[in-house]
């Protein structure tokens, strides 16, 4: 009982009374019916077209249809574009194209979160969880179908958000093959027969209707001078996106209730329909809400730094092709969104740019991850950023960050042929702090460490606190393990957890308590101490500490420092305590041959050559272990897709101690290490250096580093 009460006062403090009256009401409201009775079933018969039309006489399919043609608002692109933009996919098709994809779902194989094929069949069973077998009740008011009763329902999800459109689309504009219309149109009419309105796990999440409103805006526009596409199929996928705009109207605000990127996306679906349909009799209505939100979301959850209130950087890139989607659409339409929009987008695309790895244009894979990508429009691996990244940019400075390449895609179809002749005006990647979104990098040569110091003015999305993420030569030496699925067991995903990152773990315990799949009390505090750079450029210093386990019964403090000297990377854990604990290191990294001369020394064998990984504690027991994949726990494993595992190498160094110091040096060679109670000594072949400690809390962790030989440099930390 003592346990709830105090679970419900940091409810109260952390996410407010407001927060917490609406999630109460809006369950009394599912469990007594009423938001199925303001949301009732019904068959398409019964939301006839007509019934949503200013002028119910253009319900009439010939006659939409030729609205649609002659009248309609423009998109992005024009049917009579696909001639001009044909010469453009060539210089793109290198890998694995649209076509190739296309010809596989109408074989019965559709891709998955983007990486995983799956058996569906063609078209989809649309309840079916096609990885489990398992399925969801179709007859059923999605009011009563509950979230976790069916396996992973993001699976079940997956083949409703038509995100298969976008690649249908871009092979018929390749090929001019009709069959991709043909498919298009053959998987609306089905979805539209097995989902009735209101009925079936498909009506129940807002953000996902938005996305398949999305996608079917594009395959409208994409397809509308194709042979397949006639009148009444028009004028159906009309009455579909009708029906989906009342349905995310009706239930908005349990979206923006989360205060992350569904009450974006849903502001957006109606955005969308207002001013691309504006023949429905709602359409000003659902346009000025949608504008509404989207600017007042902006404001509330994109923080002054560019960083997002998900600290998630998968939905960073949610959030973003909602609102470059959105901006745009504004654009064409003269009816442009706030211009105080744009300097926030505009900052929100450089926080990833910033953070992004420069060989490949991935990012750190921190926080939660479901595969989400709203707007699959090139040939890019997923985990490639300079997609959203360069659409970003143009967006806002009408410029593009990259040289020509792939991620040119998206800029063709969003804003024309027009785009890829624009000037590149490139920003320099430097050391970055995002003080309000928790996120820091330091940079050298050839490397970068990301670290995550949050202080958590929304929700907290992993345990990750002080989790570190090394990069080196286009790898991702140290990495984070992701997330697999968000069903995995009843606490949810076990990558979220403080175990599974790169940091420090005390007692086995998390630095939060996990009370719901995506609730985490309390809200632990990071902060940034210390950051410093030595006058000649050879090392920076980063100080950082957070109160996750002054909740403990003997509270610990943890305080972890960053050194960069050249190209190689020490990092220094101080955990004290008045009382014993169990600490345990941890790292998680790259998959590759590696040699051990103990098990707390390696030698990764990479495909850019040698990297050393070396760690010690100033305890006199300590004990390491080396486990790849292991096949008894989650330990070993990464999830650079959802619902998709790899092996990782996992190195753990425990010990028990009242306090005790970690040590960690990363480098591309070879690196000796002499500790003493208060120094650190490194030597290379090169250089020696000699890092002098303390272990007070109320002192820095790191009080000065002198380097000597071929690189001379010192610094002092007050």
């Amino acid at each position: 009982m003592l346990a709830r009460v105090q679970q419900l006062h940091q409810i109260l403090q952390h996410l407010g009374p407001d927060w917490l009256t609406y999630r109460l009401s809006y369950a009394a409201r599912l469990r007594t019916g009423a938001v199925r009775r303001k949301m009732p079933a019904s068959s398409w018969n019964e939301q006839p077209l007509d019934r949503f039309l200013s002028q119910p006489s253009l319900a009439q399919s010939q006659k939409y249809f030729a609205y649609r043609l002659e009248t309609a608002p423009r998109f992005f692109f024009e049917p009579d574009d696909r001639s001009q933009y044909q010469h453009h996919f060539e210089k793109w098709d290198k890998s694995q194209t649209p076509i190739g994809l296309s010809d596989a779902l109408g074989r019965g194989s559709m891709r998955f979160f983007e990486h995983t094929e799956v058996e569906t069949g063609f078209p989809p069973d649309w309840h079916a969880n096609a990885i489990s077998g398992e399925r969801a009740p179709d007859r059923i008011h999605w009011s009563e179908i509950g979230d976790f009763e069916n396996g992973d329902i993001k699976v079940i999800w997956e083949p409703s958000r038509f995100g298969c459109t976008f690649n249908l689309v871009r092979a018929y504009w390749r090929t001019g093959d009709p069959h991709y219309a043909e498919m298009f149109w053959s998987l609306v009419e089905d979805w539209r027969e097995r989902n009735a309105p209101q009925l079936g796990v498909n009506w129940k999440c807002g953000q996902e209707i938005s996305f398949r409103v999305m996608a079917w805006c594009f395959g409208l526009y994409g397809f509308l001078k194709a042979e397949p596409t006639t009148a009444p199929r028009v004028a159906s996928l009309a009455q579909l996106i009708a029906v989906s705009g009342a349905r995310i109207d009706a239930n908005i605000d349990y979206a923006l209730s989360q205060n992350n990127n569904h009450g974006i996306s849903e502001a957006t679906g109606l955005w969308t329909i207002g001013i691309l349909f504006p023949e429905f009799q709602r359409s000003a209505q659902w346009r000025d809400t949608g504008r509404r939100l989207l600017e007042s979301q902006a404001t509330q959850l994109i923080y002054d730094d560019g960083a997002f209130s998900q600290h998630s950087a998968n939905y960073h890139r949610v959030m973003l092709h909602d609102y470059v989607w959105a901006m745009r659409l504004g654009d064409l339409l003269d009816q442009p969104l706030s211009v105080e929009l744009s300097p926030r987008i505009a900052n929100a695309g450089r926080f990833l740019y910033q953070i992004q790895d420069d060989e490949t244009g991935r990012v750190p894979n921190y926080g939660q991850n479901d595969g989400s990508l709203v707007l699959p429009l090139n040939n890019c691996d997923s985990r490639d950023f300079r997609p959203v990244v360069q659409a970003t940019h143009f967006l806002t400075t009408g410029s593009r960050c990259y040289l020509p390449g792939p991620w040119d895609e998206d800029l063709l179809w969003l804003f024309g042929s027009e785009s890829l002749n624009s000037s590149i005006e490139a920003d320099r990647r430097d050391d970055f702090q995002a003080q309000q979104g928790g996120c820091y990098t330091i940079r050298s040569r050839d490397s970068f460490v990301f670290v995550r110091c949050p202080g958590f003015r929304h929700r907290p999305a992993h345990a990750d606190l002080l989790h570190v993420d090394l990069w080196w030569r286009g790898q991702n030496m140290a990495l984070d393990a992701g997330t697999f699925s968000y069903n995995h067991d009843s606490s949810g995903d076990p990558l979220s957890k403080t175990e599974a990152h790169n940091t420090v773990t005390i007692d086995r315990c998390d630095q939060m308590d996990q009370v719901g799949r995506f609730l985490w009390l309390p809200w632990a505090r990071a902060e940034a101490r210390r950051l410093k750079k030595s006058a000649a450029g050879n090392l920076t210093y980063l100080e950082l500490t957070h109160d996750g386990y002054q909740r403990l019964s003997a509270p610990s403090a943890h305080t972890r420092a960053i050194l960069r000297v050249q190209d190689h990377w020490v990092i220094v854990d101080r955990l004290t305590s008045s009382s014993a604990h169990e600490y345990r290191l941890h790292w998680l990294l790259i998959d590759v041959p590696f040699v051990s001369q103990s098990k707390t020394n390696l030698m990764l064998e990479t495909s850019a050559g040698p990297y050393y990984v070396q760690v010690g504690s100033s305890a006199a027991e300590q004990s390491s272990s080396i486990v790849r994949g292991d096949d008894a726990s989650r330990r070993g494993w990464r999830a650079p897709y959802y619902n998709s595992l790899e092996p990782a190498l996992s190195l753990e160094l425990q010990t028990r101690a009242v306090n005790t110091t970690f040590w960690t040096v990363f480098g591309p060679g070879p690196c000796e290490v002499v500790t003493s109670d208060a120094t650190l000594q490194l030597q290379t072949g090169d250089w020696a250096a000699l890092i002098c400690l303390k272990m007070r809390d109320d002192a820095p962790l790191v009080s000065s580093v002198n380097v000597s030989g071929s690189l001379r440099d010192t610094i002092e930390i007050d």
